[in-house]
């Protein structure tokens, strides 16, 4: 992996952070509820996707569990996230305090540059294989 260009391990990292997030949000049969509409959605399918609050131009937060849950396309794509909705039920999913500094996060992303690695990239990619094995098993998933 040493040798892949850093925008394709990047890529290589969001594939399995995403893969992570639908399999974190979804019940052992493959079902959930976007957190935007609450409209059920089924992993593997086109239509479940793992949607950021603030988006992936936020690199302080595009790795963030917090800031991505599972979010049908029709939320995600085509009503720009539903922010409004998202953030509210992103409350009562995780509590004000997590959601208040996700926000802070942001905020202050504006003024500092985060600087990103191979090394970065590498770990996200081992980190989230591991946790996608481990609940695809627990869920009965092929991974």
């Amino acid at each position: 992996m040493k040798t892949k260009s850093l925008p394709a391990l990047r890529k290589r990292a969001k594939f399995w952070f995403n893969k992570f997030i639908r399999l974190r949000d979804t019940d052992e049969n493959g079902y959930g509820t976007c957190i935007s509409s609450g409209q059920p959605l089924k992993y593997g399918t086109e239509t479940c996707q793992a949607g950021h609050y603030f988006p992936g131009t936020v690199s302080a937060l595009e790795f963030n569990e917090d800031n991505v849950n599972l979010q049908g396309k029709s939320d995600n794509y085509f009503r720009a996230g539903n922010q409004l909705e998202y953030r509210r039920h992103l409350i009562n999913k995780i509590g004000i305090d997590r959601v208040e500094k996700i926000e802070l996060i942001a905020a202050q992303s504006k003024r500092v540059t985060v600087k990103r690695s191979k090394f970065l990239f590498i770990d996200i990619i081992e980190t989230y294989k591991v946790k996608c094995k481990e609940l695809g098993k627990i869920k009965n998933f092929k991974i």
